[in-house]
């Protein structure tokens, strides 16, 4: 399957998407803050990165420009509870394939993790 990265400043959170990606059959790995995923997203090749809009006192965003412009054929997923119309727009302007709210339905995920993979 698939190489997942998954970048999410909470704890139950990144715990939650690990177990359900694993599950799908996928190769997950789980970075908390901005640093550790900037430097595992130079290290290897991501099918996709699932990512936080917010990080502690980081964005997301810059988790996003990061895999575009070191890996570009790489997808993102961003996933927010803090949506705005500006930030989606900023989100999809800078190459994410698609933007989550939160709380997220399992059902709502699985199928944007999936259609990730597909498009890449």
């Amino acid at each position: 399957m698939a190489s997942i990265l998954i970048v999410d400043d909470e704890r139950s959170m990144r715990e939650f998407l690990e177990i359900l990606l694993s599950q799908q059959g996928h190769q997950v790995a789980v970075e908390a803050g901005l640093q550790a995923a900037l430097a595992r997203i130079g290290e290897s090749e991501w099918d996709l990165v699932v990512t936080d809009l917010r990080l502690g006192k980081d964005s997301g965003l810059e988790v996003l420009k990061a895999v575009k412009s070191t890996r570009p054929a790489t997808e993102v997923v961003m996933i927010t509870a803090f949506a705005t119309t500006e930030n989606a727009v900023q989100a999809m302007k800078l190459g994410a394939y698609d933007y989550v709210l939160k709380p997220f339905k399992v059902d709502e995920l699985k199928l944007a993790v999936e259609k990730a993979l597909e498009h890449r």
